[in-house]
């Protein structure tokens, strides 16, 4: 078949999957984006590959052949990657504040050999779209790309700017995150809405049961472990070796629990999720959001990925090297520990906990980077209410609740220049199918077409206030 033939053939299937509540069906917008989402996997948009500046021009020349002028599209680079921003003008004599919306076109690198289908070619299969970024987070950039699009079709005059940030480096240093929020046309936004987080849970059977919308953020911080000793001739080992120092303080981190903690947001967040959780996670989950300090819920949900995180502060070891000859003592062994440190819990504090579990001095701590803490957003009413329309209109009277993200996005940038964030991706998704960061990243076809109405019903309707 041709792509178009696919691309029809695919919107039509989404449109046959879909069901509950009012279904949105196929239309031209539909197509023209998914061969948008087809051309942006394409883009090896990790680091050091200098793809995001490639894809960023197939972008802008997209929304030009669409109807946006290139006054309205402004580069802004750093080092080998760069980030796009896209201004829909306000009718004239508003004096309202414009709305952000952001997506980051940069991934989490894939190596081919490693997945099942090539991770850079979108292909549908299933009832899913396979590749790196169908998830996180080209979904959402083709959403925006696709938003921006229709409106500029329909001849919307929005009440007040809007906004469109494609970030180059989210998965990274977040430089370019930190240009858009300094940007002229951004620096005075009333509150930003970003397409990296929140969004839906299904449940086995595919039923829709919450929608979550983030609302603040983990402190993200890495941490560099070190030993080095004199090394010498593998026929002679020595007492100590700085292979087996580094592995012996990586398990007492390993085995380390951080104190439990909660807030307000973690508690409601929880507590709700408890109510549509079936079984012994969904008494648990309720049990901790009466009593944080009930050890057996919370060494329950210590054990749980997707709620551990929601409860303590975390750290995990994710990169490991030492050694530099297989026939020699090892001179030196480094290991990153990423860590998602709890709101309000200083980065100082964790790495003093770090080094105290380690209780070994020849183990040496860096901070990595400059780690930044992110304010929570208050949830707005508006706000709140346009998620709500939104979802709604595919799946009424599943609840809208905000939560703290274990994870870290654009938002905390955002946030630390005084622009209040709400994540709300649009796409509901079950549990089993998280597979962002890692092996045969895909997210189900319905998903995908849900998403891009999503953000085209909170532009026109925040933008037309």
């Amino acid at each position: 078949m041709t792509s178009k033939a696919l691309a029809i053939l695919g919107a039509t299937l989404a449109a046959a999957l879909m069901a509950g509540g009012a279904t949105a069906q196929t239309s031209p917008p539909d197509v023209k984006a998914r061969d948008i989402y087809e051309k942006v996997i394409a883009f090896r948009t990790a680091k050091g590959h200098g793809q995001v500046p490639r894809m960023a021009t197939y972008l802008a020349d997209t929304l030009k052949a669409g109807g946006v002028p290139a006054a309205d599209i402004a580069m802004l680079p750093s080092d080998d990657t760069v980030a796009m921003i896209v201004r829909l003008p306000a009718a004239v004599g508003t004096s309202a504040k414009p709305i952000l919306f952001s997506a980051h076109m940069d991934v989490v690198d894939a190596r081919p050999e490693d997945w099942t289908r090539d991770p850079f070619r979108l292909i549908e299969e299933d009832g899913y779209f396979f590749g790196r970024g169908t998830m996180d987070n080209k979904a959402g950039v083709t959403a925006l790309v696709s938003t921006i699009l229709r409106l500029k079709a329909e001849g919307f005059k929005p009440a007040r700017d809007l906004v469109f940030a494609f970030i180059g480096d989210e998965e990274t240093q977040m430089a370019t995150t930190r240009l858009v929020a300094a940007h002229d046309w951004v620096k005075d936004a009333e509150y930003a809405l970003n397409t990296d987080a929140g969004g839906g849970a299904l449940d086995p059977a595919g039923k829709p049961i919450i929608y979550l919308v983030q609302g603040a953020e983990k402190t993200y911080a890495t941490f560099e472990l070190t030993v080095t000793n004199p090394g010498g001739h593998s026929s002679r080992p020595r007492g100590d070796n700085a292979i087996y120092d580094l592995a012996a303080a990586l398990t007492r981190l390993q085995a380390h629990r951080f104190p439990v903690m909660a807030n307000d947001l973690t508690r409601a967040y929880l507590g709700a999720i408890g109510k549509v959780t079936p079984g012994e996670d969904g008494a648990m989950l309720t049990a901790f959001a009466a009593n944080p300090q009930d050890a057996k819920a919370s060494d329950y949900l210590a054990g749980r990925p997707e709620f551990v995180g929601t409860t303590r502060t975390t750290c995990v070891a994710t990169m490991l090297s030492g050694g530099h000859a297989e026939n020699a003592l090892p001179q030196k062994a480094t290991a990153t520990v990423n860590c998602r440190i709890f709101p309000d819990v200083k980065v100082a504090d964790v790495q003093a906990e770090l080094v105290r579990v380690v209780a070994n001095p020849a183990v040496k701590f860096a901070v990595l980077n400059n780690p930044e803490a992110s304010p929570v957003s208050e949830m707005r009413p508006d706000v709140m209410a346009a998620i709500t329309r939104a979802v709604h209109a595919h799946h009424p009277g599943v609840p809208i609740v905000p939560y703290l993200e274990s994870g870290g996005t654009d938002g905390k940038v955002y946030r630390i220049a005084g622009i209040p964030t709400f994540a709300s991706s649009g796409l509901f998704t079950k549990p089993t199918d998280m597979f962002a960061h890692g092996l045969n990243e895909r997210l189900a076809v319905p998903a995908f077409y849900r998403g891009l109405d999503h953000f085209y019903r909170l532009a026109k309707d925040l933008g037309g206030r």
